[in-house]
């Protein structure tokens, strides 16, 4: 099937190819023989690099290009280079009966590459439109990523109670390495003249590794299936894993192929020549040239918060007009892309962020025929909502961690949102007026603390954005944490509300992670007598842990463990005079990792 694909692209662009030469006509002037341009878009990902063996769903691609046509005419040669990235498709964990399959990514969840090419590519212009055919071989650099799946099960034990038994059932083969492989691209790019020397294009090409090795090394990815061997013949299975499994070991390999399809922006520039027309020698009147050239203007937009009056990054700017159609987006500034030589006309311009329409503008003819080079205006956005900005971080180094998946929960209705952080390890949400939310990383392998975020007092008119670093920190054995926000009633061990949203987290974590098991201990301050704090505790932590398995945990993944005022993080004894806030750094709730 992909043979057969690789084909039929290929011979649709031969026959256009040739097709475009037999309908090449007369030109009476040469055209400039530099170009060059960037572009962005989507990358649908094809054959078994898409199916089970790679599993890469669709992505983003990005790059520029640089072409040369001799002599200003239809034939030229050019480089490209692009970046690619390829989310992996389907579930890091799924549950059946008696037992779970979970996903431990050591990398990012990604496939990532980057791609040098040159080769030889064509053009046909006819008035404001153009077509060109290009076909490049050159170098793909590869990231593959690293991961293994695990499965887990209880079976019955025919003597009673239950056996928890592990395997690995797959597993990346080459994920560490960073592959380099030949690579192929061909595609056209169909293009419009926004103004001298300016043009807009939308382009689609195909993009293919090949080669099973490069310098020695493999440039292809590859995946282990690994067999399903009973460890216990003694053991009956409430419901056997193996009906989804080979009986063999199985090592897939598959290479990197995508569809892209972009837009982008190029300029042309470079020394060309009139041709001159044939003229009889006859002629002697000197026929006049009009000198008057159309007046064009540079536009620039900026959006600005309206309440605040900052400057609005991330707003999807729209440029409508007989002779232009443009959209872009506002940098950390607020400014849109700058519009460079726009032709005298009507336009339409409004920006849009998170649903909401900014203010709208129309230039007229007027505004091109007023004094200056450049047209300045502004929009404004009127949002209510405050705009919380994140971080994902290491626990201890504070570095940035990409690809992170965060949740926000409205702590009045429950309502939730998750989004992965990006590359900076940025995630972005709105929030309500007034309102308090809990924000916390989701990931097999990782845990963090429950933050609370709140919008209570803020003025809007003075404040736009909430900043929050989220710390992520990786699950090992013996490994333990303070856990935040577990808080209890005086003299009581119910567990409150807001205890309950930190301890859905922790559930998750040991959801997410079914081999892990814990201690939840519960401490109080030097205050009250040693006995009843010690019993006090006790009661607290056992409550914690009945949440939690009310929530589906397994009890024998549990400990319940009350140190009462034993435990102490600071002097603050029997005795010693001590500041509130001291003396609460010692009522605290801790996790211990008892095994991962």
């Amino acid at each position: 099937m992909q043979f057969v694909m690789k084909k039929f692209l290929l011979g649709t662009l031969a026959v256009l190819f040739v097709w475009l030469m037999w309908h090449q006509s007369a030109k009476s002037q040469e055209r400039d023989p530099w170009q060059i341009g960037v572009f962005g878009g989507i990358s649908p990902t094809l054959g078994t690099y898409h199916g089970d063996t790679a599993q890469a769903n669709m992505g983003y691609v990005g790059g520029a290009f640089a072409d040369y046509y001799f002599g200003g005419g239809d034939f030229g040669i050019g480089v490209d280079a692009r970046w690619m990235q390829h989310p992996l498709w389907g579930n890091d964990s799924v549950f059946f009966r008696n037992g779970f399959m979970a996903t431990t990514f050591h990398t990012a969840k990604r496939f990532q590459h980057i791609g040098l090419a040159a080769g030889p590519s064509y053009r046909f212009c006819t008035g404001r439109f153009a077509l060109e055919l290009f076909a490049k071989g050159g170098v793909l650099f590869q990231q593959f990523p690293n991961y293994e799946r695990q499965l887990v099960y209880e079976a019955t034990d025919p003597r009673g109670g239950t056996v928890a038994q592990s395997l690995i059932i797959r597993k990346t083969a080459n994920a560490a390495d960073r592959a380099l492989a030949w690579m192929g691209v061909g595609g056209v790019r169909f293009n419009y003249e926004v103004a001298r020397n300016l043009s807009v294009f939308v382009q689609g090409d195909y993009l293919s590794a090949f080669g099973a090795r490069f310098g020695g090394k493999s440039a292809e990815f590859f995946v282990e299936e690994l067999p399903v061997v009973q460890p216990l013949t003694a053991v009956h299975f409430v419901d056997s894993p193996y009906e989804f499994f080979g009986e063999k070991p199985e090592l897939r390999r598959t290479f990197t192929q995508a569809l892209n399809f972009t837009a982008g922006v190029k300029y042309a520039f470079g020394r060309k020549r009139d041709i001159e027309p044939a003229v009889s020698s006859q002629l002697t009147e000197t026929i006049p040239v009009n000198s008057e050239q159309p007046k064009t203007k540079d536009v620039v937009i900026v959006v600005k918060d309206k309440q605040t009056g900052l400057a609005l990054s991330g707003v999807k700017v729209s440029v409508h007009g007989a002779e232009l159609e443009h959209i872009t987006t506002t940098n950390a500034n607020g400014e849109a892309e700058r519009l460079i030589a726009v032709p005298v006309g009507t336009y339409h311009i409004q920006g849009d962020k998170n649903g909401i329409k900014t203010t709208d503008v129309t230039l007229t003819a007027a505004d091109f025929s007023a004094a200056g080079q450049v047209i300045y205006r502004e929009l404004l956005h009127d949002d209510p909502r405050f705009t919380l900005v994140g971080e994902t971080v290491e626990c201890d180094t504070e570095q940035k961690i990409s690809g992170i998946n965060t949740t926000l929960t409205h702590e009045g209705n429950d309502f939730n949102i998750s989004q992965v952080s990006d590359a900076e390890g940025k995630f972005i949400f709105q929030l309500e007026p007034q309102s308090t939310y809990n924000v916390v990383a989701n990931q097999a392998g990782k845990y963090s603390q429950t933050e609370r975020v709140s919008t209570r007092g803020l003025d809007r008119s003075k404040t736009l954005y909430v900043t929050l670093k989220l710390g992520v920190c990786m699950l090992e054995a013996g490994a333990s944490w303070v856990v935040k926000n577990i808080l209890y009633d005086f003299d009581k061990s119910d567990i409150r509300r807001d205890a309950a949203l930190v301890l859905d987290n922790v559930a998750n974590i040991l959801k997410q992670n079914p081999t892990m098991r814990i201690e939840l201990s519960s401490h109080t301050d030097s205050r009250g007598n040693d006995a009843y704090n010690m019993r006090l505790s006790q009661h607290r932590a056992e409550a914690a842990v009945h949440y939690l398995e009310s929530k589906g945990i397994f009890r024998g993944r549990m400990i319940a463990r009350g140190y009462g005022e034993t435990q102490l993080v600071n002097g603050c004894s029997n005795g010693v005079d001590c500041p509130e806030d001291a003396h609460e750094q010692n009522r605290r709730t801790e996790i211990k990792v008892l095994e991962y």
